[in-house]
């Protein structure tokens, strides 16, 4: 038997509208008010940067807001992107016994399967690589993300319609390191879109969306049903904007920890994306942690999970960083995607490097 899901369509809206959007139906589904259901998004010209990322570090800010570009702060981890009204945004939120969703390793590969097969309808052959890309000879075509809040799923993604990568390369700092392991001189080499495909062929919007459900129908074998935005949505949506997300204290709560004297800095890069980690330390021998921030494009749920260990840590000496970063990890039930323990204490370390040069 098959899980019905509804299917939705919310139009053109401004970025941080969209983000708490996302935000209104994860907590009105965690409250049984909305089905499993599944969300069409479009935007304007906007900057998103991951939920753990800092805003300078991924973002030409004074460049988008000379140009009327958007800057928002997704409430999913992951890298910076930039969207305009030539992509379409998708995203899922359903019940974790709905389709037998474990973990968020195999909540990606299935998701980005089934989107794959749907791109792949359009007439390209659209591969899912992980840890959460799908791409076409080599390229991305859709980046996607996601996590659990409690027994409720959320994930999303893009499919690349048409787009100047001109735009995103202007909008966003793209580290050389990331496309240096993909073997890419830039950010607009890495990326493909169905117009770079299709040419005239592209189809519209209509034919890209019905082609999505298509995917996610036969992949996670699902019912789509056709639905509508409810005004709970419409209201709480509005709400979560006005107290968080749609501020720009939220946009800029992680900005650029590295302009203060007596920060540290240093960043490791594994299977599970680039983790950076700041720290300021103190006592008499500078040997204990005073304060510690830990960024970057990787993938952990709950969210949350990231603000807690920052708080264990600090007051912790110096030499048992790595046992409490381990322990933490052993006691706390938690989600990565491709990252580890290990990573934060190697980005630590670099930190560390750093002090002693």
């Amino acid at each position: 038997m098959t899980s019905n899901f509804r299917v939705i369509d919310t139009g053109v809206r401004e970025g941080r509208q969209n983000i708490a959007f996302d935000q209104a139906m994860i907590e009105l589904h965690r409250a049984g008010e909305i089905p499993d259901s599944i969300r069409f998004i479009r935007f304007p010209p906007t900057a998103l940067i991951g939920r753990h990322q800092a805003l300078n570090h991924e973002v030409s800010v004074d460049y988008c807001q000379q140009n009327n570009i958007g800057i928002a702060r997704r409430i999913t981890g992951g890298g910076a992107i930039y969207f305009d009204e030539g992509q379409l945004g998708w995203s899922l939120v359903f019940h974790r016994a709905t389709l037998g969703i474990a973990s968020l390793e195999i909540l990606a590969r299935d998701i980005c399967e089934a989107a794959a097969n749907g791109i792949s309808r359009l007439g390209v052959d659209a591969r899912y690589r992980p840890r959460n890309d799908i791409e076409v000879n080599g390229r991305k075509i859709s980046g996607t993300g996601g996590f659990f809040d409690g027994d409720t799923l959320f994930y999303q993604g893009t499919v690349l319609v048409d787009m100047n990568p001109a735009d995103m390369v202007r909008a966003l700092r793209v580290p050389a390191a990331k496309l240096g392991k993909r073997g890419i001189d830039s950010a607009a080499q890495r990326i493909v879109t169905l117009k770079e495909l299709l040419g005239d062929q592209t189809p519209d919007l209509t034919a890209i969306k019905a082609a999505l459900i298509e995917g996610f129908t036969e992949t996670l074998e699902i019912t789509p049903l056709i639905g509508e935005v409810s005004a709970q949505e419409e209201d709480t949506a509005r709400q979560i904007f006005a107290d968080e997300v749609g501020t720009d204290e939220f946009v800029a709560e992680i900005d650029d920890p590295s302009l203060d004297a007596d920060v540290y800095e240093g960043s490791h890069t594994g299977a599970g994306g680039t983790i950076t980690c700041y720290v300021r330390l103190e006592g008499s021998r500078q040997n204990r942690i005073r304060e510690i921030l830990l960024t970057g494009d990787f993938f952990v749920t709950p969210p949350r999970f990231i603000w807690d260990l920052e708080a264990r840590l600090r007051g912790v000496s110096v030499d048992a960083f790595a046992e409490s970063v381990h322990t933490f990890f052993d006691e706390t039930e938690v989600d990565l995607l491709s990252v580890a323990a290990g990573d934060f204490v190697a980005a630590f370390d670099a930190a560390l490097a750093r002090k002693r040069a």
